[in-house]
C-alpha cells in the first residue's frame, strides 16, 4: 500500500510533447578514461548513425574522467568541429560520477550512455529509446542474455556474467537480465528523482539505479542487442567483480533494513490503471488476501511449535497467551511489508500497538476456545487441545484480516491531499536557469485515445547556431513535481509536465 504521499511522487507517463526544432530530444552520455585512440572513431561513428538514422534532434556528450593522457584534447577537436557534441571534464574518476554529473546538467528529456568502445550494434539505438520517448517504459536497457541477442566473446567473460546476473536474482530479486551491459537511456525525468537515491559512483552505479528502479515499480524495457567482445577493453575484471559484490550485500543490507526511501517511487504514475476508481473492485484485495494465507499459514506453525514448548512447563492458559504474543508481533511485522507494503521504520509502533489489540481479539476466541473445552472435559488430551485451537485460530485469521486491512494497515490514497504549489517552468539556457511563472492551462478530461503530438524534428543542414543568442534558444518541456530527492544534487531547475489522463473520465476521480 502507498504511505508516503511525498511531492517527490513522478508524472504520469506521456508522449514527450513538441519543443523547438533545436532542442535535443536525446543526450548519448561516452564514459572515457585515457581513450586517446578510440575516442574519435567512435564519435564519428555515432554521430553519423544519429545522422542518418535518429529523427529527432540530438546531442553527443564526451564525459572525460580525469583522463592523463590527450583525451581532453581529442574531445575538444570533436566538440569545435561537430555542433552536436560537447565535451564535459570531470577531475575525479569513475564511470557512475560521470554518468549523474552529466545527466544532472543535461536538458535533453531522454538520457543515454554507451560505452567507448561501441561493442554493442547501433541499431538498437533507436530501439532503446523509442520506449521512453513515447511514455511507455522509464528505462530502457540492452540485453545480450535474451533469446534473441547476437553475442561474440570468450568463455571467460560470458561465464562471469551470466554468473553475475545469476547473484542478482538470487539476492536482490532483480528480474532484468543483464545488468553491465554498457547500453542504458532513462527519462529525465525519472533520473532526477531516482539517481538521488543511488550512492555507488563506479562500475555498480548502473546495478544500483536498476535495483531501484524495479523494486520502486518503474517500468524497464529490455532490447535484445548485437554485441562483439572489445579485446583490447582495460575494464580490470576482478577489482570491478569485487567492488559489484560489495555493492549488491550494502543495496541489500539497505532493502532488507528499509533504510531506503522507495515509498515516494512507489506506484509513482498517474495514469496507474489499478489507481483508477473502479466500482465493485476492491484495491488489491487478491493479493493481499493470499499474502494474508501464507503470512498466516507460518505464523500457525509456529504459534503451534511455540505453545508445545510453553506447555511443557505451564499451564494452557499462560502457554496460550505467551505463544499468542510472540506470534503476533511476528504476523504484524511480516504482514506489514509482505501483505500490505509498507516499507521503512515509520509507523511500526503505532501498527505493533494495534496488533496488539487485534492480538487481544484473537486471546479471547482462542482463551475462550479453551475454557469451553475444560468446562467439558476434566482432563482433555493435548491433540483435542490443538484440534480447538486450530479451529478458534481460523476464525481470528479472518477477523484478524478484516482489522488490519480496515483498522491497521488501511488504503490511504483517497484521503485529501495538500494542493501542490503552482509549478514553475523553467527556461533553459546555457548560462543559467531563469524561471518564469506558468501560464494557467486547465486540461479538459475526456474519454478517448491521447492525442500525441509530434517531437521536433532534427533541422535539415548543418545546425551551427548564428549568434550566441540562437545558441541559448529556451524551451519549455513536460511538467513534472519534483521532490525533495529530486532537490538534491540537481542544480537546474527543469521540466513541468502536465500530465494528460484520457482514460481517468470519471468526474469524482480527483486525480
Amino acid at each position: 500500500m502507498r504511505t508516503d504521499s511525498s511531492p517527490g511522487d513522478l508524472p504520469a507517463r506521456e508522449h514527450l510533447p513538441a519543443t523547438d526544432a533545436g532542442t535535443p530530444v536525446l543526450d548519448v552520455v561516452i564514459p572515457v578514461y585515457n581513450e586517446e585512440k578510440d575516442l574519435q572513431p567512435c564519435v564519428l561513428r555515432l554521430h553519423e548513425h544519429l545522422k542518418r538514422t535518429f529523427p529527432y534532434a540530438f546531442r553527443i556528450t564526451v564525459a572525460d574522467n580525469a583522463s592523463t593522457d590527450t583525451t581532453p584534447q581529442v574531445a575538444a577537436r570533436l566538440a569545435a568541429r561537430l555542433p552536436e557534441v560537447v565535451s564535459r571534464r570531470l577531475e575525479q574518476k569513475g564511470r557512475g560520477r560521470a554518468l549523474r554529473t552529466v545527466w544532472s546538467a543535461s536538458d535533453a528529456p531522454v538520457l543515454a550512455y554507451m560505452d567507448v568502445d561501441l561493442s554493442t550494434d547501433l541499431n538498437a539505438l533507436l530501439p532503446l529509446v523509442a520506449p521512453l520517448i513515447s511514455g511507455h517504459s522509464d528505462l530502457a536497457i540492452g540485453s545480450r542474455l535474451a533469446r534473441s541477442s547476437r553475442v561474440v566473446r570468450g568463455a571467460k567473460r560470458e561465464f562471469i556474467s551470466r554468473s553475475y546476473n545469476l547473484i542478482l536474482r538470487g539476492s536482490l530479486q532483480a528480474r532484468f537480465s543483464d545488468a553491465q551491459c554498457g547500453f542504458k537511456a532513462i527519462r529525465r525525468d525519472v533520473a532526477q528523482v531516482l539517481l538521488p537515491l543511488v550512492e555507488d559512483s563506479g562500475w555498480f552505479f548502473d546495478t544500483e539505479m536498476l535495483v531501484l528502479a524495479e523494486r520502486a515499480g518503474l517500468r524497464i524495457h529490455e532490447v535484445p542487442v548485437d554485441w562483439v567482445d572489445d579485446p583490447d577493453s582495460t575494464v580490470h575484471i576482478v577489482r570491478t567483480a569485487t567492488d559489484d559484490l560489495k555493492g549488491v550485500w550494502r543495496v541489500g543490507r539497505a532493502l532488507a533494513g528499509g533504510s531506503l526511501s522507495l515509498d515516494r517511487l512507489a506506484r509513482p504514475f498517474g495514469d496507474d490503471p489499478r489507481d483508477r476508481e473502479l466500482t465493485d473492485v476492491p484495491k488489491g484485495l487478491a493479493r493481499q488476501l493470499v499474502g494474508f494465507c501464507v503470512v498466516g499459514g507460518l505464523s500457525t506453525l509456529f504459534y503451534l511449535l511455540l505453545y508445545s514448548g510453553f506447555r511443557s512447563f505451564s499451564g494452557s492458559q499462560v502457554a496460550n497467551a505467551l505463544a499468542l504474543l510472540v506470534s503476533a508481533v511476528a504476523n504484524t511485522a511480516a504482514n506489514r511489508r509482505l501483505t500490505f507494503g509498507v516499507r521503512g521504520r515509520g509507523g511500526a509502533v503505532r501498527h505493533q500497538a494495534q496488533g496488539l489489540v487485534v492480538f487481544g481479539i484473537g486471546l479471547v476466541l482462542t482463551s475462550g476456545s479453551l475454557a469451553a473445552l475444560n468446562a467439558a472435559t476434566n482432563d482433555p488430551a493435548h491433540s483435542t487441545e490443538l484440534a480447538v485451537l486450530i479451529a478458534a485460530n481460523l476464525a481470528a485469521t479472518v477477523l484478524r484480516f478484516l482489522l488490519f486491512r480496515a483498522w491497521v494497515f488501511p488504503d490511504r490514497r483517497d484521503e485529501p491531499s495538500t494542493p501542490a504549489p503552482s509549478p514553475v517552468v523553467a527556461s533553459h539556457r546555457p548560462g543559467g536557469h531563469a524561471a518564469r511563472p506558468a501560464a494557467p492551462h486547465p486540461m479538459p478530461v475526456r474519454p478517448g485515445p491521447p492525442a500525441y503530438r509530434p517531437l521536433p524534428q532534427r533541422p535539415a543542414g548543418p545546425a551551427t547556431p548564428s549568434s550566441p543568442t540562437q545558441a541559448a534558444t529556451s524551451y519549455d518541456t513536460a511538467p513534472f513535481r519534483a521532490g525533495d530527492a529530486a532537490d538534491q544534487g540537481w542544480g537546474d531547475s527543469t521540466m513541468q509536465m502536465q500530465a494528460v489522463r484520457p482514460h481517468d473520465h470519471d468526474p469524482r476521480n480527483a486525480r
